[in-house]
């Protein structure tokens, strides 16, 4: 069993024309992902890739009975399209875009609350369960088959995590880039859920970053839930109070959201803290 995505997955790729979506499609192809098509408003009719390209969500779904997409579209649009893929009925939403503005992402996400939807994203590498399914722009040839689910605010920490489990021939079940803004559709909690009660996962990894209190709430969720070893990381040890660190989320404001917090908060929770992102690999093996 695998976390959200599977050999079952039907994917559309929203912006399927554009740079980004022709290489990340042809890489999920190559994967093994069923990629079903792609939305391209005006160019509905004509085929991509040998795929065929639809003007809305809902006509892809109607067609190929897609269950999933994922969003290569500009900020300014980016939110539209997540609310499109919604309004449609798609079970999965992963949206990879970069930089959509906040107030934008403040009524996406006021529009998915009681609807089917599940959002990952915005700002994330997205999802993959190793030897099932790709979805998004991680590297597939790092991932390994195995039992460790990965949650992770930071895409590049993401692969950095994975490179050095399959250096130990540790495989990963699901390994889930939640992004780095202020609002995101998938939190750590959801992740660290649905990964407890995955029987294929027996431990997890879980990284996070400065700012806000994101991982805090999910130290106590931890603590007061989850039964599989969990080993955690901060980024942002050294970062001054109030810079920003790559991501918009990732910023020390009104005394809060410091990682000194966040891995004591972790560390009472019974969360195997790394100092270094390069202990991680190591701590798992010892964990599990």
């Amino acid at each position: 069993m695998s976390v959200l995505v599977d050999q079952n997955t039907r994917l559309v790729v929203q912006g399927f024309t554009g740079r980004e979506g022709t290489f990340h499609a042809q890489q999920a192809i190559a994967y093994g992902t069923t990629v079903v098509g792609g939305v391209v408003p005006g160019k509905g009719g004509t085929t991509h890739l040998e795929l065929p390209v639809f003007d809305t969500v809902a006509q892809a779904v109607h067609a190929t009975g897609a269950n999933a997409t994922v969003i290569f579209v500009p900020p300014p649009y980016a939110a539209d399209a997540i609310m499109e893929a919604a309004d449609a009925g798609v079970p999965l939403v992963v949206c990879i875009t970069e930089g959509i503005p906040t107030l934008d992402m403040v009524k996406a996400w006021q529009f998915l609350q009681g609807r089917g939807t599940r959002l990952i994203g915005p700002n994330c590498p997205g999802i993959i369960s190793p030897g099932k399914c790709k979805v998004g722009i991680m590297p597939g040839q790092i991932h390994k088959e195995g039992g460790v689910g990965v949650v992770s605010r930071s895409g590049t920490l993401t692969y950095e995590a994975v490179g050095q489990l399959t250096k130990l021939g540790i495989g990963q079940s699901t390994c889930i880039g939640i992004g780095g803004d202020p609002i995101i559709g998938t939190n750590f909690v959801d992740a660290l859920k649905l990964f407890n009660e995955d029987p294929q996962t027996q431990a997890i990894v879980m990284i996070g970053e400065i700012g806000g209190n994101a991982e805090e709430t999910a130290a106590a969720y931890v603590k007061a839930h989850v039964e599989k070893p969990v080993i955690g990381f901060v980024a942002g040890q050294t970062a001054p109070p109030g810079r920003r660190m790559g991501h918009a989320g990732a910023i020390i404001a009104g005394g809060s959201g410091k990682a000194s917090d966040k891995m004591r908060a972790m560390e009472d929770a019974g969360i195997t803290m790394c100092g270094s992102p390069a202990e991680i690999g190591q701590k798992v093996q010892n964990r599990l």
